[in-house]
């Protein structure tokens, strides 16, 4: 009797395991194969709206909102050198739900200060390079030169007399500008400005002989007669100055300097989160109008994996560190 009862016990424990197993079993499916973005989803850009980061976050904006049947809600968060909003990224939950739209000043960020709230690369998840941005060099029509060869001879014979704008100490310009100081051998003098419009301003005035800036910034003037393309920093030419060769085909080969623009994620989020918000996000870029859009606009879509971008983000660190140190540049 004793027996019987004990066995009988024994087998409902066993049928209570397994179904407690079972549940379990369940459970944890569930939440591998959790569905993604389960809530709005925050794309942090760290700099103020109507700028390269802004426009191409918000062409991507409604078409990830479609896709993931969520709010994608666009937050700028200037300041820092886009230190503040990247740090925003670095101290979210590692969900997915809050990103950031970063651009070369987070590879360019650990040469320039000396400490950084977030380690750079340990902190983040690489998602996709979404465009890259080829600047233009481009004089004041005064000036006697229409081509490199012709403005490097002229920066030699007037040392430290011709002066380049910039948007700002440690702006991707200013960078541009010192390695093209560094491969020609020739000494200009930086101007920095409180950004690009600034910049574009006083190189239309003629008070400065030249800039280095994103294409979309000097496109317009360019092409009205205002300002005279030198070259692209780019390696191809752009499709909307094709007559204006770049630094690489001018006698400077590999040269390269390029605005780039790319989405993170906080390091820790899941993998599988990672690979979605890639496929999603490159799907987006590579829709016809998001694409002509952004060419028009000269941008170089990309769209690539978060393998790829993470190599990228690695060459760009070592890449502009060594320009920043021979340059001696230092922001604090």
């Amino acid at each position: 009797m004793i027996a019987a009862t004990l066995e009988e016990l024994m087998m409902r424990l066993s049928r209570i395991g397994v179904g407690v197993a079972c549940a379990l079993g369940v459970t944890g499916l569930g939440a591998a194969d959790a569905k993604f973005p389960t809530k709005p989803v925050r794309i942090v850009v760290p700099f103020p709206a109507g700028g390269p980061s802004d426009i191409l976050t918000r062409l991507m904006q409604p078409k990830l909102a479609d896709m993931w049947g969520q709010q994608v809600i666009v937050d700028n968060r200037p300041g820092g050198g886009t230190v503040i909003g990247t740090d925003v990224v670095a101290k979210s939950p590692p969900d997915g739900h809050t990103v950031a739209m970063i651009y070369t000043g987070h590879a360019t960020n650990p040469g320039l200060h000396k400490a950084l709230p977030y380690d750079t690369l340990r902190d983040f998840s690489a998602v996709t390079l979404g465009t890259t941005l080829p600047l233009i060099l481009a004089t004041h029509p005064s000036i006697p030169a229409s081509s490199v060869k012709t403005l490097i001879a002229l920066a030699k014979a007037k040392p430290r007399e011709l002066a380049y704008a910039t948007s700002g100490n440690g702006s991707t310009g200013h960078l541009a500008g010192e390695m093209f100081k560094s491969v020609t051998r020739i000494d200009l003098m930086h101007v920095p400005y409180r950004g690009s419009q600034p910049a574009i301003t006083d190189t239309l005035g003629g008070q400065v002989a030249m800039t280095f800036d994103g294409l979309p910034a000097g496109l317009p003037y360019v092409k009205a007669g205002r300002l005279k393309g030198i070259a692209l920093t780019s390696l191809a030419r752009s499709p909307q100055l094709p007559e204006v060769p770049t630094i690489a085909e001018s006698g400077y080969s590999g040269f390269e300097a390029v605005a780039w623009f790319g989405v993170i994620a906080p390091s820790k989020t899941p993998r599988s989160v990672i690979t979605q918000m890639s496929a999603d996000m490159v799907k987006a870029l590579q829709m016809p109008d998001v694409r002509n859009k952004l060419v028009e606009m000269g941008y170089t879509p990309v769209a690539n994996t978060p393998e790829q971008f993470e190599q990228f983000i690695r060459a760009e660190i070592a890449k502009w560190g060594k320009v920043i140190k021979e340059a001696g540049i230092q922001l604090d």
